[in-house]
Order: structure tokens, then C-alpha cells, then sequence
């Protein structure tokens, strides 16, 4: 008597949780189109010509403009030097930082040393002082001090280490870092060194995936160092881009043409990026 009300609650259940499982991919499909549109829309508006991009209504399907345009980029500023030149820079500090900030991070997290708790205190310290406070001293030591205006070191050294990082890896690495894993380590006879290269760098992968990532989109997309510290003729991608809206009469094609080369990399680089991230994220959970 009791069995068929017993299913048929569970059917009802059942039915509930799929519904609600459909509502939620139609938010998510909703928020996909709304994140994506953007993209399309710069890709719309660079494969038009700068007449097209104001008439009303707008354009809303791809025209045939947009190798001619890419070509025009490239002709007006020297773009094949910049995308170089932003990938060396945001390649070298992302490697720096992760390195220094997993290394730094584990310090902070595991082993013992005096003026521990002050130091990390001034190291979050810095992280309340706006960068834009540096800018002249760091401009003047660059420039007069160093002679490395217009050359890539005077971008790479200042963001080789990052005190987010450092505190993101620590606070990681203080959770997820077992101290009896590094104990058993020393009765193994480990140095520090081999403890670090052996044991916190796995640990760690999965957040210094997503360190790796946020550091990569912010020196490609960082603007205002280079411009101050670099020139024309040794630009970022950011800096070209700024070429490309002087003049009287902006060529918004041109302008959303460039941001779509510019913006190439950094899918290909968060499409590699988040493969890290969600194996080192399973990875983490089968280990636990």
C-alpha cells in the first residue's frame, strides 16, 4: 500500500530536480551569450569599414572588411614587434612570479624564521599603496639609474615578483600543504630545496595555474608602464593600440580590429591555462 505513494514521490522529485537542472543551463547558456557578445560584436565591427560601424541600426553580421583591416594594423603600427614583445614580457614575469610566489608563499606558510608575522605584514602593506605613487621614482631609476627606458627589462624586473601572489600562494599552501607530508620529508633526509621542488610544487599546481593566469592577462593587458617607460618604436600591444585612436577622425574598425589581434593570445592562452587548472583541481581531489 505503502510502495506506488513512494514512488511516486520519487518521480516527483525526480521530475523537480530536472527542471531545475534546465533552468540552470538556460542561465548559464543566457550568461554564456552575454559574456560572448562582446567578442562578436568586435569582430562585427572590425570586418566593417568606419561608416558602417555608426549607421543605425548597427550591423549585426560580420561584413567583408576584415583581412583589409588586419592589414591596415599592421601597416600603421608595427604590430608584429609589439605581440612579440608582449609575449616575452608577459611569459617572463608570469614564470617569475609564480616561481617567487609559490617559493615565498611556502616560506610564509610552513617554515619557521624570525620577524615572520612583520614581514608578511609589510609585504600585504604594499599591496594598499596604487601603483601610480612609484611611477616617477621608478621612471627615474629606469631611465637615469639603469639605462633601460624602451627596452623589455625595464618591464620585466619591476613585475618579476608580486606581493598578491606571494600571499595568494601562502594562504593556499597553509591548507592544503600537510606539515606532516614535509616532516616525513626531513626524516627522508629532503633539503628545503628538494622539499619545495618536490612536494609544494605539486601541491601547489592548481593554484599556481590560476596565479599563472591572472598574471598573464595583467602584464598583456597592463598600459600605463609601458607607455611611459616604452615607445613606438619598441611598443607592446597595448601601446600600438593607443596609435591606432591619434588622429582627428577615429577609425573605430581600425581601433576594434587591433583589440581583436590583441585579443587572440589571451583565449589561446586561457583555453591552455584552464586545462591546467581544472586537471590539477581533479587531481587534488582524487589525492583527497
Amino acid at each position: 500500500m505503502t510502495a506506488a505513494p513512494l514512488t511516486l514521490g520519487r518521480r516527483r522529485r525526480a521530475r523537480h530536480q530536472l527542471s531545475a537542472d534546465r533552468g540552470t543551463y538556460l542561465v548559464l547558456g543566457l550568461v554564456l551569450l552575454l559574456s560572448i557578445f562582446p567578442m562578436y560584436w568586435t569582430l562585427v565591427a572590425a570586418s566593417h569599414d568606419n561608416s558602417a560601424i555608426s549607421k543605425t541600426p548597427p550591423a549585426l553580421l560580420p561584413g567583408p572588411h576584415l583581412l583589409d583591416n588586419v592589414q591596415k594594423v599592421f601597416e600603421q603600427t608595427d604590430m608584429r614587434l609589439a605581440l612579440n614583445n608582449s609575449l616575452i614580457v608577459s611569459a617572463v614575469v608570469t614564470v617569475s612570479v609564480v616561481f617567487t610566489s609559490t617559493l615565498a608563499g611556502f616560506a610564509f606558510a610552513k617554515l619557521p624564521f624570525r620577524g615572520k608575522g612583520a614581514l608578511l605584514g609589510i609585504v600585504v602593506a604594499t599591496m594598499m599603496v596604487p601603483p601610480q605613487l612609484g611611477i616617477i621614482p621608478l621612471y627615474i631609476m629606469m631611465a637615469n639609474w639603469l639605462h633601460w627606458a624602451n627596452h623589455l627589462q625595464a618591464l620585466i624586473v619591476p613585475a618579476a615578483a608580486s606581493a598578491f601572489g606571494v600571499f595568494f600562494m601562502r594562504q593556499y599552501l597553509i591548507t592544503a600543504l600537510p606539515t606532516e607530508l614535509l616532516e616525513a620529508g626531513r626524516l627522508d633526509g629532503c633539503s628545503t630545496w628538494r622539499l619545495y621542488w618536490h612536494v609544494v610544487l605539486p601541491i601547489a599546481r592548481p593554484a599556481a595555474a590560476v596565479l599563472g593566469l591572472l598574471t598573464f592577462m595583467a602584464t598583456w593587458n597592463d598600459f600605463f608602464w609601458p607607455l611611459v617607460v616604452m615607445t613606438q618604436q619598441n611598443p607592446t600591444v597595448q601601446v600600438s593600440l593607443s596609435a591606432l585612436q591619434g588622429g582627428y577622425v577615429q577609425d573605430y574598425s581600425l581601433v576594434l580590429s587591433g583589440a581583436l589581434i590583441s585579443t587572440l593570445p589571451m583565449l589561446v592562452v586561457f583555453a591552455l591555462m584552464g586545462r591546467q587548472i581544472l586537471g590539477g583541481i581533479m587531481q587534488g581531489a582524487v589525492k583527497g
